[in-house]
């Protein structure tokens, strides 16, 4: 495999073994923090929500962050439906205007 890809033996596991950088470990500390806010909203929060919800507990993070991670890990609002208001009622035994 590693000739296949020109890398050297070494440097494959050398990448193998290798923890997280930070930036990847804090990325997945944020998320868990974005899916409990999610889920306190009953999924219904976007990532600008989620960030305005974050702010208030004191984290600091982007809102382009947020939205980031929430799209990697397919975290999307709900939409509203549209509701379309019944304005007339008609009457079942009424005649028809003619034409």
């Amino acid at each position: 495999m590693c000739r296949v890809l020109g890398v050297g033996r070494g440097g494959y596991y050398a990448w193998h073994i290798r923890a997280e950088s930070p930036r990847a470990q804090a990325n997945a500390r944020l998320l868990v923090r974005i899916r409990e806010e999610y889920q306190l909203s009953r999924e219904t929060y976007g990532s600008p929500r989620i960030h305005a919800a974050l702010q208030r507990r004191g984290v600091t993070c982007s809102q382009k962050r947020v939205a980031r991670l929430m799209r990697l890990d397919q975290i999307a609002a709900r939409m509203a439906r549209k509701r379309i208001p019944r304005t007339a009622q008609s009457d079942p035994k009424a005649m028809p205007a003619p034409n």
